[in-house]
């Protein structure tokens, strides 16, 4: 396995490590070329997690090659997205994955223990939209953050929602996924007195226009500290929950 910074600095300091060789290590620890991919290892050293790799796209042979390299160079635990079930049972092969198919991620590796100031509320406007919001509940889990699932309980039966205020109101970070109207956003961001981040889905009617507008509807919410991520992307939506739930006060 590749020597960590954390490692290198150790044996530099103990005199088992010169410090040419040290400069060595340093020199190609920042990314290592594969020639389809050049893999970031300094990613979680500058921004607190490991680069994740997104699956569409990726022949399985290339994703297992990131993984390969990453764990080779210290990275204990992948988080993969957009994943198919060709890549998934190619990366098993070589090592145990455990691969979600309603929302296409994967996972090499442990997970860790919760460590985030709070709870992340994953909350749903209908049974539609769970493939979005496992992919944002599981992208939190895997960043070490407690998440609580609230699914269905869109602004079409109010009743749904106002069922689970304690668990809302009682949550550090709420992801609200709806499509259609994209009114979800709205409604739990007038509730709520923690950040709300809004994601549209791509379900809906014609006229939906594959969550453009609920995209809009969310832009323009009248509600205070609701922000908005792209159509269908509930690993940025996790991910930003994530950095907010483990930011401490300064």
């Amino acid at each position: 396995m590749a020597l960590s910074i954390q490692n290198i600095l150790k044996q530099v300091k103990s005199g088992k490590l010169s410090v040419e060789d040290a400069i060595l290590h340093l020199k190609t620890a920042p990314f290592e070329d594969l020639g389809y991919a050049k893999v970031d290892l300094h990613r979680k050293l500058r921004q607190g997690a490991a680069e994740v790799i997104y699956g569409s796209g990726k022949t399985p042979r290339q994703i297992a090659g990131i993984i390969k390299s990453m764990q080779y160079n210290g990275q204990k635990s992948v988080l993969i997205t957009r994943m198919s079930e060709e890549a998934a049972a190619y990366v098993s092969e070589s090592c145990r994955i455990e691969y979600h198919p309603e929302c296409r991620v994967g996972m090499v590796g442990p997970m860790p223990t919760p460590n985030g100031l709070g709870t992340i509320v994953v909350a749903t406007g209908g049974t539609s939209d769970i493939q979005v919001a496992e992919e944002a509940a599981l992208t939190a889990e895997f960043l070490g953050n407690k998440v609580n699932r609230l699914y269905d309980v869109g602004v079409s039966g109010l009743h749904r929602l106002l069922a689970h205020l304690d668990e809302l109101m009682q949550a550090n970070v709420v992801i609200t996924i709806a499509g259609m109207e994209g009114a979800l956003a709205s409604v739990i961001g007038g509730l709520v007195n923690c950040p709300v981040i809004a994601v549209p889905t791509s379900v809906g009617y014609g006229a939906s226009f594959h969550g453009l507008s609920a995209l809009l509807s969310m832009l323009n919410s009248c509600a205070s500290g609701v922000s908005v991520v792209n159509i269908d992307n509930g690993f940025g939506a996790g991910f930003i929950a994530s950095r907010i739930n483990h930011v401490k006060a300064k």
